[in-house]
């Protein structure tokens, strides 16, 4: 970090600065029972902004190797979006008027930052004053310029002119602290200023809870004409809605009246297996297509297919049996088979080594000695450690098992090899 940066915008003394310097790869625990010997160390200040950069180092990696930032609480560490997926909201707002954008629930900027590289004027909102001196002095350090609000979003919403863009990341917390995922009792309501936030806007962006089923969350809203699932190392992390008003071209070409579950639908994969996130996308008339299902057994040879966590959450099973000539297992499986490793890439692919049903000599024959394996279950009588000591079998290794309950209701085991 710039000592100096550091020291005319957050006023704190040289010794702080030098032990956040000195601390920066350090146990912060270690050293909060450690503590200040010479009295002279602001030591939560010190240790929040070295637990902040440990924690950019892997969300934020980028942020993390600039000199001069400063870091906000953990809670807003936590709660913010990683470099990752900031980069791909930034990539869905490339499209359409550039002039101004208003992001209503800053946070720490991540998102506001990346986003707003693309447009000429750009507003941050922020209720928490605080946060508003740390973006503020960041922005500084970035060399970004942007008005900086320290306001509530929606009384800020009911003042504010007309902007190409608003991005909103409504609260997900109650006043206790406890978490909250239904759209309503998140801060602020979206569902009540959607009007609004239409007329205020030609495009919307919003953040939702990835716990959310995606259709309820469009019959709620009006407008929403993309919906982007976000998965990162297959945990699904965001659920993005991108809606816009009857007074844009988009809209009077296509119109959509309120509650009609009819848009575009992302599922995106960010992965270490590739550089870019892989991405599958799915029309309206696809999202109720229904999947070919496998009517009889799966057969050693056979190659088995897991979606990522976002194509799952996504639930387009259909078009995803159509394009990679697959079928699913069993209606309630989630695990698809095809006759060849094809093209198919947001997810594992495996080839079936092996097929058991739950009868112990078949299970001891297909397993032919195996001593370790990475066991997951299906639509499964058993869970997975259950599974795992009923064959007898230590975790990891380069074998995999699949539990899971074919069409006509038989379960079987699957022993696979990993393809990728």
């Amino acid at each position: 970090m710039v000592a100096t940066a550091l020291r005319m915008t957050m006023m704190k003394n040289e010794d702080t600065i030098r032990f956040v310097r000195e601390h920066a790869s350090d146990d912060v625990r270690a050293l909060a029972l450690m503590g200040d010997r010479q009295g002279t160390v602001d030591m939560p200040w010190a240790l929040n902004q070295i637990r902040g950069r440990q924690t950019a180092m892997k969300k934020l990696p980028t942020l993390a190797m600039t000199e001069g930032i400063v870091y906000p609480p953990h809670l807003s560490m936590e709660q913010c979006s990683s470099e990752q997926t900031a980069a791909w909201k930034a990539a869905v707002c490339a499209t359409g008027a550039h002039e101004s954008m208003a992001d209503l629930t800053g946070g720490f900027g991540i998102d506001f930052m990346a986003i707003s590289k693309g447009y000429t004027h750009a507003t941050y909102v922020e209720a928490n004053s605080e946060l508003c001196d740390t973006v503020r002095h960041n922005l500084g350090v970035l060399h970004r310029s942007a008005n900086v609000v320290c306001a509530d979003a929606t009384n800020y919403l009911h003042t504010m002119g007309h902007v190409s863009l608003i991005y909103i990341d409504p609260a997900r917390r109650s006043q206790s602290g406890a978490r909250t995922y239904a759209i309503a009792d998140c801060s602020p309501d979206v569902t009540a200023l959607c009007d609004e936030l239409l007329a205020k806007a030609d495009r919307v962006l919003i953040k939702l809870s990835p716990m959310l089923d995606w259709h309820e969350a469009v019959r709620q809203l009006r407008g929403v004409r993309e919906v982007h699932i976000v998965s990162v190392d297959n945990e699904c992390k965001e659920l993005l809605l991108l809606l816009s008003g009857q007074s844009s071209a988009e809209a009077e070409a296509q119109p959509m009246p309120p509650g009609q579950a009819a848009p575009l639908v992302r599922c995106v994969d960010f992965t270490t297996r590739s550089a870019e996130p892989l991405v599958e996308t799915f029309s309206a008339a696809e999202a109720t297509e229904s999947p070919a299902i496998l009517t009889g057994a799966v057969a050693p040879g056979a190659y088995l297919y897991e979606p990522s966590a976002s194509v799952m959450k996504g639930g387009c099973f259909g078009p995803l049996c159509r394009r990679y000539g697959l079928r699913m297992v069993a209606p309630n499986s989630h695990l698809f088979v095809g006759d060849a490793p094809g093209d198919f890439r947001s997810g594992r692919c495996f080839r079936v080594v092996a097929v058991s049903t739950l009868n112990r000599k078949q299970q001891r024959r297909a397993l032919g000695g195996i001593e370790r394996a990475n066991v997951s279950v299906r639509n499964f009588p058993l869970s997975a450690d259950q599974l795992r000591r009923r064959l007898g079998l230590r975790d990891g290794g380069p074998v995999y098992i699949f539990g899971t309950t074919l069409s006509d209701g038989g379960h079987v085991v699957l022993i696979c090899e990993k393809i990728r």
